[in-house]
């Protein structure tokens, strides 16, 4: 099928090429029209917490349960200063105009509580309707920093994520200046390195576009898009260059651009098929979590890896028939223009204008290569090597000379990066990971400084009344939180109805912890409250209390994940170790590929443990140490699974090739590693610094994501790959391929490298 898709699309590709830019069109277009409506708000799972929030909704008016964010000022003279006043409250007036916003000053009646004991600083909470979305909020913050007076002595700054600035990315021009100077190397081509990049950028481009058409059906978090960027870059590059790679050995071995087309999807093309189906279903397995944030998280990347892979196996094969033989030839001034574009790339990436030059300069280069037939000068390529004479092939023979040394190192170091994951602590970070150059970093600061760390995160307790008796309990409550350990304030209990306090059906409690929010007392905090604390003072009465607060979110929406990760983790592992099973007609095949991937995927949480939360190399990445989001493991899980899934195919399908063709277990590894070493190195090469160059970007969920996605690959494509797999299946020999005869009869046959031509007792069967 695959292959009759291919020599479908060689043939009619100005067909193909007509409905990709008819997609972009219409894509783009209708995000014109529609528009995008990203959520980054959290959905409360059935908690407590959640309660308090249906509490505050029913009795306060919502009060605490929307986006809000504050304007956060410092006076040297004073914020009571008539001049200071004058003009602080001339911008909370201009802001209080804009459409959804409300303001509450330190300046109104019972403002006192909003400035600082030393009088030095004060805040004004900036409300936000709930139909405001991202976008809208970050102009709201923009406009909020404009407007600021300036004035000797005044420091004004905006604080909260909702009001928070927010800037594209540009850390994928990294990734792709990088790709191109690779995919160069390993091809030896330009026009071989363009195709890869032309099929990522194209299924980028519509995948991203989906997502913020999607974002309107289904709460999708506002960084979606730059993950789903960072993965289809990745995957787009991974998936087109294992197709090209199969369509230039074709036509090395005599093949037509059609036949060699056709070939390239039947194997190749097989391989990526396979392991993007695998990625797509691990990530809409985030759909069981049954949390509207999360599967936004999926749903967004799943989109766009999916039309990255179907870019791959159908736009590709049309560049493909454009291309034809000319995919050999490279002439001087196509390679002078892809280094000037690769400089352009970077200088885009990193911010470095003087390298954005490099853009004209490249299609100048290029058109006078066009033009002028002197310059038309062919750059020599390498000789082939024979596939015994390289490096990975005598790599792999020292490897199986010392199988159990290869196990126990590679094993070891493995397990080794993985321990700080014993130490896992999941949780949210707080505005105090924003870069210090941030206005939201300054505030956060500032208001620390004045009303102490706790005040970044305070607590809301909400007292619903079952009883009129239950009125004398309220008191005990705040009495009890008052004397908890790690509470710095507590203020008074505020009736629902201010007017007429005695016939009040609810209270409101704010307590302000001792310690920042992220900070795992105030996680303590929240348990010893609800564990002990309030229990004790409501018990015999009705009076129904409940802690709240986005920090109590946070501990409740981590308790939710974690009780249900597990599952998720052993859903994609039983449902990843039987394809493998159909696929290569193997037991052991594949529980080491489990195993070997559980392993990869624990050092790299290892690493983001060390990093994020020790906060080791934090200066250098901008970082301090806190909690790892609770959907990032699950997310990171889905992810490398599926994308080491890819190298697993390719790599296994070519050992088992050669072993169906020579029956030689030993032989077939190492020709299967020489095949694909090559392959492997590049795709890793460029996914790493793709993932890695998001490290740059300020959000520190991008940073960590990075961070986490790149040391997964490199240690998938260099311990296991390199190490692990050719170690292992010298140790089990021709037991690598036992399967019992019943379960052969029980599978269905899955062919990701064509069919093959089986060499007479080739298996193990019992």
């Amino acid at each position: 099928m695959l292959a009759r898709l291919g020599t479908w699309c060689f043939r009619n590709r100005w067909k193909v090429l007509a409905g990709w830019l008819a997609l972009v069109v219409v894509v783009f277009g209708a995000g014109a029209v529609i528009g995008s409506a990203f959520d980054g708000a959290f959905e409360i799972p059935a908690s407590e917490s959640r309660r308090g929030f249906d509490a505050l909704d029913e009795h306060f008016g919502g009060v605490g349960s929307g986006q809000s964010g504050s304007i956060v000022f410092r006076a040297e003279q004073g914020v009571q200063d008539p001049a200071v006043q004058s003009a602080m409250e001339g911008l909370f007036s201009r802001v209080a105009a804009i459409e959804g916003v409300s303001v509450t000053s330190p300046y109104e009646e019972f403002g006192a509580q909003q400035v600082s004991a030393d009088g030095m600083i004060a805040y004004a909470t900036v409300t936000l309707a709930v139909d405001i979305d991202m976008t809208e909020s970050t102009v709201i913050g923009q406009t909020i920093i404009d407007e600021a007076p300036a004035m000797d002595g005044l420091t004004v700054e905006v604080g909260g994520q909702a009001l928070a600035p927010f800037e594209p990315p540009q850390s994928e021009f990294v990734g792709l200046a990088f790709a191109v100077v690779v995919l160069i190397l390993a091809f030896g081509s330009v026009l071989a390195m363009g195709l890869p990049i032309g099929v990522a950028v194209a299924g980028v481009g519509v995948g991203a576009g989906l997502i913020a058409l999607i974002s309107n059906l289904q709460p999708v978090p506002d960084f979606a898009t730059t993950l789903g960027a960072m993965i289809g870059l990745g995957v787009g590059i991974d998936y087109a260059l294992i197709i090209v790679t199969r369509y230039r050995e074709g036509l090395a071995s005599g093949l037509t651009p059609e036949a060699a087309t056709e070939r390239a999807l039947d194997t190749a093309g097989r391989a990526v098929f396979f392991a993007g189906i695998t990625v797509v279903i691990s990530l809409l397995g985030m759909l069981l979590m049954g949390l509207s944030f999360v599967s936004g998280l999926g749903i967004g990347a799943a989109t766009v890896v999916a039309v990255t892979m179907l870019a791959s196996l159908t736009l590709l094969p049309a560049f493909l028939g454009f291309a034809g033989h000319r995919v050999e030839i490279t002439r001087w001034p196509e390679l002078i223009a892809a280094a000037l574009l690769a400089a352009a790339l970077l200088g885009a990436g990193l911010g470095l204008r003087p390298l954005l030059f490099a853009a004209p300069a490249a299609v100048l280069v290029f058109v006078a290569g066009l033009l002028v037939p002197a310059l038309r000068v062919d750059v020599p390529r390498r000789p082939r090597r024979a596939l015994r004479d390289s490096l990975a092939y005598r790599w792999s023979r020292l490897v199986q000379s010392h199988p159990w040394t290869g196990v126990i190192a590679g094993a070891g170091v493995l397990l080794l990066l993985a321990a700080p994951v014993l130490s896992l602590r999941m949780g949210f970070s707080d505005e105090g990971n924003f870069g210090e150059d941030t206005t939201t970093r300054r505030a956060y600061d500032m208001l620390g400084a004045g009303f102490g760390p706790g005040f970044n995160g305070p607590l809301l307790v909400t007292l619903v009344l079952g009883q009129p008796s239950d009125r004398d309990a309220v008191a005990a409550v705040h009495d009890a939180i008052a004397s908890a350990p790690g509470v710095a304030n507590v203020g008074p209990p505020l009736p629902s109805d201010r007017a007429q306090p005695a016939s009040a059906a609810a209270y409101l409690i704010q307590v302000i912890p001792t310690t920042s929010p992220q900070d795992r007392a105030t996680d303590e905090l929240v348990e010893l409250l609800r564990r002990s604390a309030v229990p004790s003072a409501v018990a015999g009465s009705t009076l129904a209390v409940s802690v709240t607060g986005n920090v109590a979110v946070g501990v409740d929406f981590t308790s939710y994940l974690s009780g249900r990760i597990l599952i998720f983790f052993g859903a994609v592992l039983a449902l990843s170790f039987l394809l493998l099973m159909a696929v290569f007609r193997s037991v052991l095949v594949p529980i080491k590929a489990v195993l070997m991937n559980v392993l990869s995927i624990g050092a790299a949480y290892g690493i983001v443990v060390a990093v994020f939360q020790w906060g080791w190399l934090g200066g250098w990445l901008g970082i301090t140490g806190g909690p790892i989001e609770p959907f990032l493991p699950m997310m990171m899980f889905a992810i490398v699974f599926g994308l080491s899934m890819d190298y697993e195919v390719f790599l296994l399908s070519r050992v088992k090739e050669e072993f169906d063709r020579t029956g030689d277990p030993v032989g077939s590894v190492a020709d299967g590693l020489a095949s694909t070493a090559h392959v492997i190195t590049a795709a890793a090469a460029i996914m790493v610094v793709v993932f890695g160059s998001f490290m740059f970007e300020d959000q520190r969920i991008i940073k960590l994501f990075g961070l986490g996605l790149a040391v997964a690959v490199l240690l998938d494509a260099t311990l296991v790959r390199m190490l692990l797999v050719p170690a292992t299946m010298k140790l089990l020999g021709r037991w690598n391929w036992w399967l019992p005869s019943w379960l052969d009869r029980a599978l269905p046959r899955i062919h990701v490298e064509g069919q093959r031509e089986a060499a007479p007792d080739a298996g193990i069967a019992s």
